[in-house]
């Protein structure tokens, strides 16, 4: 693993917290929101509409086609059916956050 990187994950239920420790909403309502959020998010994903969240990236859905495939083992050739697959790009301000660089809310330095 790369210097500087750790095995932390963030989870709902510390997303929720967060709000609730600057909102001063109940920790129900607290959960209630961040549910609300990622279910609107998700739905609009299935719907196949992107979501750009400013400052933070876009979620992109990209329909691949059918295509030919092999099984790295054996060799064997398989159909690997058309999907939608989902990408995400961050944005300039977060890459930049990542990086160590002083960037204020609205992108500027």
């Amino acid at each position: 693993m790369p210097r500087g990187f750790s095995l932390i994950t963030v989870t709902r239920k510390d997303l929720a917290s967060s709000v609730y420790d600057c909102i001063g909403i109940s920790r129900k309502d607290a959960d209630r929101l961040v549910t609300e959020v990622l279910s609107e998010i998700t739905e609009a994903l299935v719907r196949g509409e992107n979501v750009r969240l400013a400052s933070f990236g876009n979620f992109e859905i990209r329909a691949k086609t059918q295509r030919i495939g092999r099984n790295p083992r054996t060799g064997v050739a398989a159909v690997i059916p058309p999907r939608r697959v989902l990408k995400f790009k961050a944005s300039k301000v977060l890459l930049d956050r990542l990086n160590g660089d002083c960037v204020t809310g609205n992108g500027k330095k």
